[in-house]
């Protein structure tokens, strides 16, 4: 739900660029995040993970997606696309399938192969309908698909490994402050008060939900997980509609259709898988 609601907060700090506000979304991450692996005594995961070659290689890979991810939801928000942004994490879950069969060789039982048809047709008649291609909602869904399949090779834990990848991008936000600055264009310290504020607030904003979910993910079944990760995209879906005013077309119905039908395929397929076979045996 609070990934959901994020976008009131973008909007809120709508009179900052999207850059600065990732900048500051990095930076105060950043520390937050090493104040907290400091208090919850995890300095020696993190030390360890430093001296991890292969780790950082794959960090930094995820490093760029996840940055390519966070700007691009940024500027949606700020340019009146969020709906376009909400179909992108809509359809995430149907991209990890598809992932799944093209890099991990992962054999699709049919109603995902059905499933994953629907959702293209949804895009397809999105960019056929007259709306255009959603490159929004497919670079969001493709980079944190990519972003959540590497993350998942990595040997380190949720906290860990974003504390590594925001300090990976501290020097290049800090450096792009600085620009900002000099340019007479920064709004952090300029804006007023209020936007200070909540800019600077961008780091509890930011790792907060991804901490809940780290820690949540170890407690949930899969499907259960599955089904509570629509709620974001559904909350960003009402907030474009209803609170924001962005144009819904019968263009848009019928594509959101096709994606909502995917995802109740996709779901009841998951839960049928984690159904167990033989119920005398389970309940025994």
């Amino acid at each position: 739900m609070w990934w959901g609601f994020a976008p009131l907060y973008f909007k809120a700090v709508g009179a900052a660029m999207p850059t600065e506000v990732l900048a500051h979304r990095i930076i105060w991450s950043c520390l937050f995040l090493l104040v907290l692996l400091k208090v919850r005594g995890r300095f020696v995961d993190f030390r360890a993970m430093l001296r991890d070659r292969r780790t950082l290689l794959i960090l930094s890979g995820t490093t760029l997606l996840i940055t390519v991810n966070w700007l691009l939801f940024i500027w949606a928000i700020a340019n009146a696309r969020l709906l376009e942004a909400s179909l992108g994490y809509f359809i995430n879950p149907l991209v990890n399938v598809l992932l799944g069969f093209v890099i991990f060789r992962e054999r699709l039982r049919p109603r995902q192969v059905v499933a994953v048809a629907l959702a293209a047709a949804g895009v397809a008649w999105m960019a056929l309908g007259g709306v255009g291609v959603p490159l929004i909602s497919i670079t969001l869904a493709v980079s944190f698909g990519l972003y959540g399949m590497l993350r998942r090779i990595v040997p380190v834990s949720g906290m860990v490994g974003l504390t590594a990848e925001t300090l990976l991008l501290l020097p290049w936000a800090v450096l792009w402050l600085g620009i900002l600055e000099k340019r007479g264009e920064l709004a952090f310290g300029h804006g007023g008060p209020l936007l200070t504020v909540l800019l600077g607030s961008a780091g509890w904003i930011t790792a907060l939900p991804l901490i809940w979910f780290t820690e949540g993910a170890k407690r949930l079944r899969y499907a259960t997980l599955g089904f509570l990760l629509y709620l974001a995209p559904t909350f960003q879906f009402l907030l474009a509609v209803v609170a924001f005013g962005e144009p819904f077309t019968r263009q848009h119905a019928v594509s959101f259709g096709f994606i909502w039908a995917a995802l109740a395929l996709y779901s009841f397929d998951t839960w049928q898988g984690l159904r167990p076979r033989n119920p005398a045996r389970a309940s025994a």
